[in-house]
């Protein structure tokens, strides 16, 4: 088994993403198009909320950059992709962004990959409906090089696998309800006593939409990031095993 979950899918476009969060953004996250190889380092959509200086909340689409890379973190430290749900709220890593730092990365899928003789087989884990997937996602800002703009990155939380993609894997992304979703993103710093209710939440949710997923295998295509397109929807098409 790997380790970690690795890759990703958002078959919708911009358009869809902001009707879908009714969210605003600016011209980049407007105009992403549909991707079924998202990798780490590589960008991709997020969806925040923050209160303006006049009290006024906005919700918005954005693009960061997977691995999670704090202001105080050392330009060459780690990156990490995931986060544990257990963990999130002690871990020096996560435990700001987890207070005021939480986001939902929209997904329609992952891949987890199985070892075999000849190599490893990759498998598509997905709602059966294609539906859009909210996974609890934690950022980062950081300046950016000009000094004005922001880098936002990301990571994903995970929690013990409790869908089909634990027949492959052991982990897997939490995922919310919409209801769940308003409570997650709701901007402001986590005061010590809504800590422990929240990430019950988050357990409790993420355990039903697990049950819901299904797994299936897809061609080797998708193995090999520097290869294929990432535009391609054949990546995620079921291949008979």
């Amino acid at each position: 088994m790997a380790t970690i979950c690795g890759r990703f899918t958002l078959s919708y476009d911009g358009a869809g993403l902001l009707h879908a969060y009714t969210a605003t953004s600016d011209d980049r996250a407007a105009e992403w198009e549909p991707t079924y190889s998202i990798a780490p380092r590589t960008k991709a959509p997020v969806v925040r909320e923050f209160v303006d200086d006049d009290g006024e909340m906005h919700r918005v689409l954005e693009l960061a950059r997977w691995g999670l890379h704090p202001s105080w973190a050392k330009d060459k430290g780690p990156r990490p992709i995931n986060a544990r749900l257990e963990t999130i709220a002690t871990n020096g890593m996560f435990r700001g962004p987890f207070s005021s730092g939480r986001a939902v990365v929209p997904m329609t899928g992952y891949y987890e990959w199985v070892a075999a003789d000849d190599g490893k087989d990759p498998y598509f884990i997905h709602h059966p409906n294609g539906g859009l997937l909210h996974a609890a996602g934690l950022t980062a800002a950081r300046k950016a090089e000009d000094g004005e703009s922001w880098d936002i990155t990301f990571t994903i939380v995970t929690r013990e696998a409790r869908d089909a993609g634990g027949e492959v894997h052991d982990r897997m992304p939490v995922f919310l309800t919409d209801d769940a979703l308003e409570e997650w993103l709701a901007p402001g710093k986590l005061e010590k006593d809504q800590k422990e209710p929240l990430l019950g939440l988050l357990e409790d949710v993420s355990t039903a939409i697990a049950g819901q997923l299904v797994t299936r295998p897809v061609d080797r295509q998708v193995n090999n990031v520097r290869t294929l397109d990432r535009s391609d929807p054949s990546l995620i098409e079921p291949l008979p095993r």
